[in-house]
C-alpha cells in the first residue's frame, strides 16, 4: 500500500478528480444551459490539447 502514497499516482488522481469533477460533471448535469455550453467549451479545448500532444 506504500505506492498509494507515492506523488507519481497521488497527484495525476487529484487532476483527474478535479477534472472530473470541475469540468465534465457540469458539463452533463447542470441545469443550467449557459453553464452546460461552457464546461463543455472548456472540456473540448482540454481534449483537443490532449490530442495534440500525441
Amino acid at each position: 500500500m506504500r505506492w498509494l502514497t507515492s506523488p507519481t499516482i497521488v497527484l495525476p488522481a487529484l487532476m483527474f478528480t478535479a477534472l472530473f469533477a470541475g469540468v465534465v460533471l457540469p458539463a452533463v448535469w447542470s441545469s443550467s444551459p449557459a453553464r452546460r455550453r461552457a464546461a463543455a467549451a472548456v472540456l473540448s479545448q482540454i481534449l483537443m490539447t490532449v490530442r495534440r500532444r500525441r
